[in-house]
This record gives C-alpha cells, structure tokens and sequence, in this order.
C-alpha cells in the first residue's frame, strides 16, 4: 500500500454502554492491520480506541457515540464524536478519569474539543 493509498472512511455507531468496549477495540485493531504498523503498535490503537470509548461511556451513558476511522499506510486516525453539549469531567474514582493520560501517552496526536465534545486520536506507523 503507498503512502498516498487511503482506505475509504470507516465508520461505526453504537450506543455508550461499556459491554460495547470488545466491539470498539477489534474494529480499531482491525483497521490498524491496514495500516504498515508493527503488532506492537496495533496494540497501541487498540488500546487507546477502548480508553477513548470508556471515555465516551462516561460522558453520555446510553447515548450514541460515533466513531470514524481514517487509515493509510502511515497512520490511523481516530475521531470520537460524544455529545453536542459541554459535559463535566469524570470523577476521580471513574476509570474515565485517567483516560486522558493513557491518550496523551499513546497517541502522537491527542485532542479533546467541548461543544460538540469530540476526541481526535492519531498514531503513526512505526515501521
């Protein structure tokens, strides 16, 4: 695959109920594979796809999260639209607290927007 090859977008819409979470995390690693990214580096995708739905499941519970993938030979690219309105940030004692550390330690790229509350995550490939 060239650098200029990009897989058409992917998307996947689904209700923010954490039982979702295997769903997430194989489609993102799924979509990885398409990618020239080591195992390793699958693994980081995958990873940071189920912190950012955990992340989703907190903000809106019930609520349709949308997801859009964006993959090329270079990268995979992540966005995770939550919900139209300003939401507060998760407790402390939420798993979803701390998912901002784990993205910001993963990901080369790791933005979070308010209004609409948006997620964009990029990793490269490594190889």
């Amino acid at each position: 695959m060239s650098s200029t090859n990009h897989i058409a977008p992917i998307t996947l819409s689904l209700a923010a109920d954490p039982s979702l979470a295997r769903l997430v995390r194989m489609t993102a690693a799924n979509v990885a594979a398409l990618s020239s990214m080591s195992v390793d580096r699958v693994e980081d995708v995958r990873m940071a796809a189920e912190e950012a739905f955990i992340y989703a499941c907190s903000v809106e519970e019930g609520a349709t999260v949308d997801i859009s993938f964006a993959v090329d030979a270079q990268h995979v690219a992540m966005d995770f639209l939550l919900s139209a309105e300003p939401v507060a940030e998760p407790e402390a004692d939420n798993p979803a607290a701390y998912a901002g550390l784990i993205l910001t330690a993963v990901c080369d790229v790791y933005e979070k927007s308010d209004a609409p509350v948006r997620l964009h995550l990029e990793l490269k490939a490594d190889i």
